[in-house]
């Protein structure tokens, strides 16, 4: 079974310079509403989560080891 994507790739931030940084990885935070919308929810730099536009990100799937360093970085 294929898990499903935890973490994205941010390749856009316009309008969003100040909480997104272009080419850092953020965690999602599930939310279907916001999916209907075309929207993610992200943990931004203020270390909250929000929504911006799902085509400023790319869903990328890390090694189970990156993905527990990253986790631990962000905790």
């Amino acid at each position: 079974m294929k898990r499903e994507a935890q973490f994205v790739i941010c390749i856009g931030n316009k309008g969003y310079q100040a909480s997104l940084e272009l080419r850092k990885i953020y965690q999602i935070v599930p939310d279907k509403v916001a999916a209907r919308l075309h929207q993610i929810r992200v943990i931004d730099e203020s270390g909250e989560d929000y929504l911006y536009p799902e085509d400023y990100f790319v869903p990328v799937q890390l090694p189970q080891s990156v993905e527990r360093a990253v986790r631990r970085a962000t905790a």
